[in-house]
């Protein structure tokens, strides 16, 4: 008989000692799933289900899952800095709010192009006749000016929603001094590519402003380049600007 006990105590300790062997993970929800941790990235947990050891690997947001307790007795708790192991809360688990465009991290980190700006416009039809008349100016003028750019938006594509506020002098290379100002809300893609549409305010007239552009990257130093249209007063209005800034993170 003592033999048999002691086998079966033997046999009661394995079962223990395997059902400790297993992480737990538990998601945002508060459901918890034992589990076989594979892997860990910055957006994602993957893991094997311990009730199927030899199942498909199973992968989910790391933004669902709330904690992982360890096989070897250690905690970690994620969206509350990633990376710490950190004691389990006390009370009800939180759960989890509405999904905001942004809120994955992306691969790449976002891009803004605020910065200097420098280029020409060049005056055509109607709208040369209107500034030689009022302004005693010439057809090609210079341009100098900043990009200020506010994100509205971004989604986890890299795709952005932006408004840039772009104030420019134009005309001292002919001894004129011409402000402008270009109000213009746009989408950016994951390349850089963007375009945008909004009001031109000069002090000869008022249109509406369509901007396409991009950006080259050498190293950690943005160049975009940007071409505006502006039709009215019988003649179109086309400027080309181009500036540089530091990749900011």
């Amino acid at each position: 008989m003592l033999p048999r006990l002691l086998s079966l105590l033997f046999l009661l300790l394995l079962s223990a000692a395997g059902a400790r062997a297993q992480d737990v993970l538990t998601r945002q929800s508060g459901e918890e799933i034992n589990v076989k941790v594979v892997e860990i990235t910055p957006v994602s947990v993957t893991y094997r289900r311990t009730d199927n050891p030899d199942g498909p690997l199973i992968t989910v947001r790391k933004l669902d899952v709330f904690m992982i307790r360890y096989a070897n007795g250690t905690k970690e708790v994620f969206n509350s800095g990633y990376g710490r192991a950190l004691p389990a809360p006390a009370g009800p688990l939180p759960q989890p709010g509405p999904a905001v465009p942004g809120d994955d991290p992306l691969p790449e980190p976002t891009v803004s192009l605020s910065g200097p700006r420098i280029g020409f416009t060049v005056l055509t039809g109607g709208v040369v006749d209107k500034a030689r008349e009022e302004f005693g100016l010439n057809p090609f003028l210079t341009q100098f000016g900043w990009q200020f750019e506010t994100r509205i938006f971004r989604l986890s594509s890299g795709t952005s929603g932006l408004f840039e506020l772009v104030p420019l002098i134009g005309g001292l290379e002919q001894g004129k001094f011409i402000p402008s100002l270009n109000a213009l809300i746009g989408i950016r893609g994951p390349r850089g590519f963007e375009f945008g549409l909004g009001p031109n305010l000069t002090p000869a007239s008022a249109g509406i402003a369509l901007a396409v552009g991009t950006s080259f990257k050498v190293e950690d130093v943005n160049f975009p380049v940007n071409l505006a249209v502006v039709p009215g007063n019988g003649g179109v209005r086309f400027s080309l600007l181009v500036g540089f800034n530091h990749r900011r993170r």
